[in-house]
């Protein structure tokens, strides 16, 4: 099993970064409702830390908190470009250090996380499913 310890801190910090920000890319590539989405991102945290267990790897980064930097995008293009980036650079790191099927559990969390907050606010739009296939082709 892969641990927090098999990575070092600059590492888990792009692991750990590419859950929230597919979350806040799809939550932002909407208009409105940052709040609904926000304590969606929370729950989909809550719900994988009941599901303890199955994955030490991904309780580990269940557990860890959610960190989001608003301030580092300007526009919605940068906002898109830093998550596919964090995202393409996390799967490289767990191709490298982890089982095949904890990258397929930590994949299955993102889509599981970006759906539920497209899901928060009136349904999945068209912007929205876009934001999350763009999420899902970054995770290969």
């Amino acid at each position: 099993m892969t641990a927090k310890t098999d990575f070092t801190d600059e590492e888990w910090t792009t692991i750990l970064q590419g859950p929230p920000s597919a979350g806040m890319y799809v939550a932002f590539s909407q208009r409105g409702g940052s709040i609904r989405e926000s304590f969606s991102m929370a729950k989909a945290y809550t719900e994988a830390r009941k599901e303890h267990g199955d994955s030490q790897l991904l309780d580990e980064i269940v557990t860890a908190k959610p960190e989001m930097d608003h301030t580092r995008y300007h526009s919605p293009e940068e906002l898109k470009e830093g998550t596919v980036k964090h995202i393409t650079d996390a799967v490289e790191l767990l191709k490298s250090k982890a089982s095949l099927e904890e990258l397929e559990e930590y994949k299955k969390f993102i889509v599981g996380l970006a759906n539920r907050v497209a899901e928060a606010h009136k349904g999945i739009t068209d912007v929205e499913r876009a934001a999350i296939e763009e999420i899902e082709a970054a995770l290969g």
